[in-house]
């Protein structure tokens, strides 16, 4: 397995050292003690194909992909998250070539992936609608996106306290997260057909750490409607940089 190195600077100006190595210790604490490696099993379940993975973190996704997936483009913009995800990229069962960049300026070409992950990191992108955008051009018409993130709370009272957290403290602590935005509702918005998902809580049971909303899911970039004479419209959206 090849892994590509890139010696290119991220131009995106996203460094949190200190949150990247607490993060690092904490997200593998998760796993092993919340469950959250179940939820990244079931979400990277019968993929296949050509997939992009936004916001990789330290590449704990990548033990987890299915052996039919010939390769993932595994984008992360923090330096020292991507240092850690090369090294996890070695370890993994399936091609992975991880690369600087933001999710809302994919540095690859349009409709150039079978589908799509996104695991606990819209919360922290800077525009949700940015981001979306940028995955419903990169998608091939029909091509799934998958998602594990953050949602708003079932009641008023805990939507109120994330809020007042989203506005104040919380993002300043965690690298920019923002445990309240609504995913399905910015995934409908931004024109992807919603498919199957379910709601949860994460740790759901067992271990006393703090919980957490959260929803897992698929949704997929719809087939353009036919056009006036019978073929498909022409696919939208400005093509990004080769990648």
């Amino acid at each position: 397995m090849t892994v590509r190195r890139t010696s290119a600077p991220s131009r995106d100006g996203v460094h949190h050292p200190v949150f990247s190595r607490f993060y690092a210790r904490l997200s593998t604490r998760l796993d092993t003690r919340a469950g959250i490696v179940d939820h990244r099993r079931e979400l990277l379940a019968g993929l296949s194909g050509r997939v992009i993975e936004i916001g990789a973190g330290n590449g704990l996704n990548f033990a987890h992909y299915p052996r039919a997936v010939s390769e993932v483009v595994a984008i992360e913009p923090e330096p020292v998250l991507r240092g850690l995800a090369l090294e996890a990229a070695r370890r993994a069962g399936v091609p992975v070539d991880v690369v600087p960049g933001t999710a809302e300026a994919l540095p690859v070409k349009s409709e150039a992936f079978d589908a799509a992950v996104v695991s606990l990191v819209l919360c922290s992108v800077r525009s949700v609608p940015r981001a979306l955008a940028e995955l419903h051009r990169v998608l091939r018409p029909g091509g799934e996106l998958r998602f594990f993130e953050h949602g708003p709370a079932s009641s008023r009272g805990m939507v109120r306290v994330q809020r007042a957290l989203d506005a104040t403290v919380w993002p300043r602590l965690f690298g920019g997260c923002h445990t309240s935005r609504d995913t399905l509702a910015a995934l409908d918005e931004a024109g992807f057909d919603l498919g199957a998902y379910r709601r949860l809580t994460v740790p759901e049971g067992g271990e006393r750490l703090p919980t957490s909303a959260c929803v897992l899911g698929v949704a997929r970039r719809p087939f353009p409607a036919p056009g006036p004479e019978g073929r498909g419209a022409a696919p939208g959206g400005e093509p990004g940089t080769p990648g």
